[in-house]
């Protein structure tokens, strides 16, 4: 049996559409701020089952979504199906090697929470680079380290419970700091005043209760998932689900029976 990529594998771990339906409504707002205008061609890298893709292509779009997990691409082609979005379709790739895409085939490439996992991070931006057409942007969404909000502590204690990466890991959290987005973009070609950051928030919305959103978490979200395994294993499962269960309450604005909780995040900007 071939050596299944590791960030594949992670992946389609689980489920990640039932943690992105607690996506939908902030993924729309986000999108509807973009500019994103009717027959614009646009890239949604590491779109999962269409978060951000969806609503592009609602406003009109001809979108592609390339995502490395198989089980989210058909999840994102079914949605599209069921909305009837001819013009929006997935496909399973690698953001690390876009070598299916052609040149500056795209006016707008949007990576939200997406190619900020894939590993070869100078890579991932010169393919972002390379399939944008001159003058058009690519836009990132990217969680960032040590931030006091939902995502980046959901990784930050997990991370406590999980063995130490392999060698030569590149942490995903680095792509949610200025400076080493603009080394990564300047790499590829870009001028560092084509490199714009602001910070957004994004929440979490569902209709239960935080604890329940922890469930979600642990049955569903590769990264979460990992952490009970090894937590598990050292008799620490209960430490760790207290550790999320705290924090999921303590972040939330919804009340006992709703989840709502806002993380921040960086928005990147880059016009070629």
């Amino acid at each position: 049996m071939k050596n299944m990529n590791p960030n594949k594998a992670l992946w389609e771990k689980g489920d990640f559409t039932q943690v992105a339906a607690t996506m939908r409504e902030s993924g729309e707002e986000l999108v509807n701020k973009l500019g994103i205008t009717k027959g614009m061609k646009v890239l949604d890298l590491g779109c999962g089952d269409g978060t951000t893709a969806i609503p592009e292509a609602r406003l009109g779009a001809d979108v592609t979504g390339v995502d490395i997990a198989a089980n989210l691409v058909a999840a994102g082609n079914a949605r599209a199906k069921a909305e009837g979005l001819g013009q929006c379709r997935f496909y399973e790739g690698d953001a690390t090697d876009l070598h299916e895409l052609k040149d500056g085939s795209f006016d707008t490439v949007v990576s939200i929470f997406g190619a900020m996992f894939a590993p070869k991070p100078f890579d991932v931006a010169k393919e972002m680079v390379r399939v944008t057409r001159p003058g058009g942007r690519i836009i990132m969404g990217n969680w960032i380290p040590g931030d006091p909000t939902l995502v980046a502590q959901i990784l930050k204690i997990s991370s406590a419970y999980t063995p130490p990466p392999p060698e030569g890991f590149v942490s995903p959290m680095l792509w949610g700091i200025e400076a080493n987005v603009t080394e990564r973009f300047k790499s590829a070609g870009i001028n560092e005043e084509n490199i714009s950051f602001t910070k957004e928030s994004f929440t979490f919305k569902a209709p239960y209760a935080p604890a329940n959103f922890v469930q979600v978490f642990k049955n569903y979200y590769g990264p979460t998932m990992n952490a009970f395994e090894a937590a598990e294993k050292n008799n620490k499962s209960d430490e760790l689900q207290h550790e999320l269960e705290a924090l999921f309450n303590d972040q939330n604005t919804g009340g006992e029976q709703n989840t709502n909780i806002k993380a921040t995040f960086l928005k990147v900007t880059v016009v070629k």
